[in-house]
């Protein structure tokens, strides 16, 4: 009786649900019922713009988890068009079979020590090069499964030796300098590197700690000759090679490839960090497949694309790029390796896709404005006309006159080749106003794009078609994109107009964890497998996601530098003059600020040695001699801790009054409040800034 009851009572539940689809006619209307739209997943997905709101809430907090509208009922994790290919390895061998003789790597060739045009090689040598060069790595008895390292500059040798090691099942490491004399020689030990690739002018730095790095067994200096290289005593147990000789040992003794699998490591990607030592990123195989296929859904290369290669390589951003223009059969040109001659080598190469950071991008900004404004009169009036001309259109959704490139813009184009139809921008955001700059001066398709090396980079990019500015886009397919409130900084998903939060991700672009660091790994990665960003953001309409604060005191520069302000407080602490300073950047901006409450009774001792007339200290604290004399001094201290290029501050407002719990600028454990002092001290912080842009030459150098 109960069961019989039971399917009468599901009967009744199936007939009640289908009757829930339809909508009675009006009572003067003798028409039968009619079913009614019930959205489909899809048809939800659909009328939320470009990202996907799924339906469901999280089971804790009150946040909507977002996926791309491009694929809103899956993560992709593989090519839509090629879902055989799951590894590095395949991706490449995929394209040496289809683009073989379609030029892939280009340098610039010297003649008579001139520099001239791009020689290629294509994507047939690479991969016979790629082949060589790991069979010379089983051939001096490299085990599958070490970590290589490549420690020079972007440079065609660089792309065959991670090829290389794809092939063979070697984890590329990358080394680089920049964060001090020590981080190579941590992350050879931590990464426990077996051989490294250098060049001649890295070979001696390496060969200065040789002793210090016992895991390496195999020196290859790229560039280097042959009668030319040290030979170390064999008890080092270290062979010092050319790539060319380790070349011909390769081809002599070919070896079948060793392919890996998706969940293979692909390489340990050092990131700079923000206190103490650098952090490993372990990315697989599948990590990079996933992230790139994902972006392939709305940004495809072709074989007719020419590629510049300038940012990184040590860095996630360079690295993606690189694995697309793979997969496309993109001409990639690599630059001289000097900034300053970036912009020959654009006239040289006329790229047609330029990856940059919002660095640069600001640099080409503020030298055109200045060029325009040097010209005066006629030319500054035809472009203001153009610019706006321009501008109208484009916010109407219309098409500008082609009139306007042929007077103005063509000339502007010209300084980065002429040809480029694809801009993007990465690293730390660009400001709104340049990028409307780009959009405008530049033509073609412009996207910003928000990612960090622990998402294989981009997590979110602006889609194409959408000429809203200032923020960062919709969700990158390959993963999906929740906020979680942060009660302590006040977001929260009741904030309005928006709800805002801490950004989390998930999907298979995700890292697998830092590496021999649970801990860390732990702390960002929680047991829903979500990752932490530590960014702030909130939705904008039509899921756009916009990033408007750091959780922690950390930051980035406009070059992508993390800056850890106590670190450098602590350290100008030293100085006589500071009784108190606030360090502040941002990452619209590539330099550091400070506020500095002054020690009054040192400022007044060292004025009368120095035979300095005042009326009062607020005069001595605007006297830029004083404060030129102060910052040097900051500057020494910051030597003496070595203190990194860019943690260097290079400005100062000095002030009399001290920070307090009392003016609301010091907690009551004394630790500076930085939201507080930034919007306290935001006049003095905007006229340094001002300062610091007039007088920097480099925005002509590099024009």
């Amino acid at each position: 009786m109960d069961s019989a009851m039971t399917a009468h009572d599901m009967a009744q539940r199936r007939i009640k649900a289908i009757h829930g689809h339809l909508t009675t006619a009006a009572a003067h209307d003798d028409s039968p019922p009619q079913l009614r739209h019930s959205p489909t997943a899809g048809e939800f997905f659909s009328d939320q713009g470009y990202s996907a709101v799924l339906p469901e809430k999280l089971q804790t907090g009150k946040w909507n988890v977002y996926r791309s509208a491009r694929s809103p009922l899956k993560l992709v994790s593989r090519f839509s068009d090629h879902p055989e290919i799951a590894t590095l390895h395949d991706n490449f061998t995929r394209s040496v079979e289809i683009f073989r003789d379609y030029k892939y790597l280009g340098t610039r060739i010297r003649v008579d020590g001139t520099v001239g045009d791009y020689k290629w090689m294509t994507y047939g040598e690479a991969g016979t090069a790629r082949a060589a060069i790991g069979s010379g790595l089983i051939y001096h008895g490299i085990p599958k499964g070490s970590t290589i390292g490549i420690y020079f500059i972007n440079r065609p040798e660089w792309m065959v030796v991670d090829h290389a090691c794809s092939a063979y099942s070697y984890i590329s490491v990358p080394l680089y300098d920049t964060l001090g004399p020590d981080a190579v020689k941590y992350i050879v030990n931590h990464a426990v590197v077996h051989a490294i690739f250098c060049v001649p002018q890295t070979l001696n730095s390496l060969l200065s700690f040789l002793s210090e790095i016992p895991s390496t067994r195999l020196i290859v200096v790229v560039g280097g000759i042959d009668d030319q290289m040290p030979s170390l005593p064999s008890s080092t147990g270290v062979q010092v090679v050319t790539y060319s000789k380790l070349l011909s040992q390769g081809r002599s003794s070919l070896q079948p490839f060793c392919p890996p699998k998706p969940e293979d490591i692909a390489t340990i990607c050092y990131t700079s960090g923000t206190t103490g030592t650098p952090k490993g990123v372990v990315l697989t195989h599948g990590n990079f497949i996933a992230n790139v296929a994902g972006i392939a859904l709305s940004t495809l290369y072709s074989p007719s694309d020419v590629y510049i290669s300038y940012l990184p390589l040590a860095h996630i951003y360079e690295r993606v790029n690189q694995i697309m223009t793979v997969y496309c059969g993109v001409a990639v040109g690599f630059y001289q390796g000097d900034n300053m001659k970036l912009m020959d080598d654009l006239a040289a190469l006329r790229p047609t896709i330029f990856c940059s950071v919002p660095r640069l991008y600001n640099r080409i900004y503020a030298g055109i404005m200045n060029a325009v404004k040097a010209s005066g009169g006629l030319r500054e009036r035809l472009f203001n006309a153009a610019y706006n001309a321009k501008k109208q259109a484009l916010l109407n959704g219309k098409n500008p006159s082609p009139m306007w490139d042929r007077l103005v813009f063509n000339k502007i184009k010209d300084r980065l080749g002429g040809r480029v139809r694809l801009m993007v921008s990465g690293a730390s955001p660009l400001s709104p106003d340049v990028l409307e700059f780009l959009r405008i001066c530049f033509g073609g398709r412009i996207i910003e794009g928000y990612g960090m090396t622990e998402t294989t980079s981009p997590i979110s990019s602006m889609d194409e078609g959408d000429n809203l500015n200032g923020h960062v886009g919709s969700p990158n397919p390959a993963c999906e994109v929740k906020l979680v409130d942060v009660p302590e900084m006040n977001y929260t998903s009741d904030d309005k107009p928006y709800p805002r939060g801490e950004i989390c991700i998930r999907g298979p672009n995700v890292f697998q964890g830092y590496y021999k660091d649970e801990e860390q790994t732990r702390e960002v990665i929680d047991e829903d497998g979500w990752f932490h960003s530590g960014d702030i953001g909130l939705w904008l309409p039509g899921g756009r996601l916009k990033i408007i604060d750091r959780k922690k005191n950390i930051f980035k520069l406009a070059q992508g530098e993390y800056i850890a302000p106590e670190k450098i407080e602590n350290v100008y602490a030293k100085c006589k003059f500071v009784a108190q300073c606030f360090v502040y950047g941002d990452s619209l901006n590539s330099s550091l600020v400070a506020v500095v409450a002054v020690d009054p009774d040192v400022l007044k001792g060292w004025a009368v040695s120095e035979g300095i007339k005042y009326e009062n200290l607020s005069q001595l604290c605007n006297d830029p001699s004083v404060k030129a004399a102060i910052l040097a001094d900051m500057d020494a201290v910051g030597r003496e801790a070595q203190l990194r290029g860019f943690e260097f501050v290079k400005a100062v407002t000095l002030v009399l009054e001290q920070f307090t719990v009392e003016n609301g600028l010091l907690t009551p454990t004394f630790k500076i409040k930085r939201p507080q002092a930034k919007a306290y001290y935001e006049k003095a912080i905007s006229n340094m800034y001002a300062a610091l842009a007039a007088s920097d030459p480099s925005f002509q150098k590099v024009l």
